[in-house]
């Protein structure tokens, strides 16, 4: 299981060769995606295929929120918690 920052670290890496805003604005970790207009409504998705295939797990349509989409940091922690819930016995360990 991967560290929040390397989770984080990863998301980030994936947004800026995938978005071309984002080697523009050269984006860190808690800029926003979503006013700056990296990420916009299809992006999302794109972002959301990607945490699927990635780190195995299914984001729901109450899941897609402007909150868990607004930073690369705000996404590494949805995908935290749905890490949580699918593997509890692994915050244990």
């Amino acid at each position: 299981m991967r560290s929040a920052d390397e989770t984080t670290t990863r998301i980030l890496e994936w947004l800026i060769q995938t978005f071309p805003l984002a080697q523009q604005h050269k984006i860190g970790a808690d800029d926003s995606l979503l006013e700056s207009g990296i990420v916009d409504s299809l992006g999302t998705l794109e972002v959301v295929h990607f945490l699927e295939a990635e780190f195995e797990l299914i984001v729901t349509d109450e899941e897609m929120t402007p909150e868990n989409f607004e930073t690369a940091r705000s996404i590494a922690k949805l995908v935290a918690q749905k890490s949580n819930s699918i593997h509890p016995q692994a915050e244990s360990n």
